[in-house]
């Protein structure tokens, strides 16, 4: 089974940021929140999000500003502008920076869910051309999220699929334990440790010694592989 779209919601509210998400969790979202354009684009490094959330006015790069730079960078990925600015001049101004709708605060949440749906559903699946990754005896496949060792199924947790899908994207290369806090929270920062050691255990013959999945001093961690 494909597993449920991953939404971006980008919001310096957190109010707003934690409503969304527990709203959209609640019906079976996967679901990362940021509260600046930068903060945003740290977690777009590493995850190919299915849709973004987006606040207009924001402190630093507005969400306009922020639209345009990834139509520039010829990213596709649908967006959703939210905006308490509702006049017709508003919302063109939002569609013609690239977003793809556009929703004026405060709006009923079933009327989010709706657009949400819409665009997804306009956006099509993606590519079902299916990129794997090998180390040593374990095999991931990035789109279906599938692990296997020994070509025996192991279960990953979605926190265990989206960090590894992260370092698969640069393998060798560093990322910190924030860009690996996916769900842009701190103690989601905070718990990276954690899931690292649960991923050695079922990555590494030796979890205490990993030749694959292993911390860079001072950087954070990377995953070595042996073929793309």
């Amino acid at each position: 089974m494909t597993e449920p779209p991953h939404i971006l919601v980008v919001d310096d509210d957190r109010r707003i940021r934690e409503l969304l998400k527990s709203y959209l969790l609640e019906n079976d979202y996967r679901i990362s929140t940021a509260a600046s354009a930068a903060e945003a684009r740290k977690q777009m490094e590493g995850i190919a999000f299915d849709l973004i959330v987006l606040d207009v006015m924001m402190p630093g790069e507005s969400g306009l500003n922020f639209v345009s730079s990834i139509r520039s960078e010829k990213l596709d990925v649908p967006i959703l502008m939210l905006s308490a600015l509702s006049e017709t001049t508003d919302r063109i101004a939002g569609l013609s920076s690239g977003s793809d709708d556009y929703l004026a605060k405060p709006f009923e949440p079933k009327e989010l869910l709706l657009r949400l749906q819409s665009l997804l559903r306009r956006a099509g699946p993606k590519s079902t051309k299916r990129k794997k990754i090998t180390f040593g005896d374990c095999e991931f496949d990035l789109a279906m999220g599938e692990f296997l060792r020994g070509g025996v199924a192991v279960k990953l947790t979605s926190r265990e699929k989206d960090i590894l899908r992260i370092l698969a994207q640069k393998p060798g290369e560093a990322f910190s334990r924030l860009q690996l806090a996916v769900m842009g929270a701190e103690e989601n920062e905070r718990s990276v440790d954690v899931q690292i050691n649960r991923l050695r255990q079922k990555i590494e013959f030796d979890s205490a010694n990993p030749k694959y999945l292993q911390t860079m001093r001072g950087a954070g961690y990377a995953l070595f592989i042996d073929q793309l």
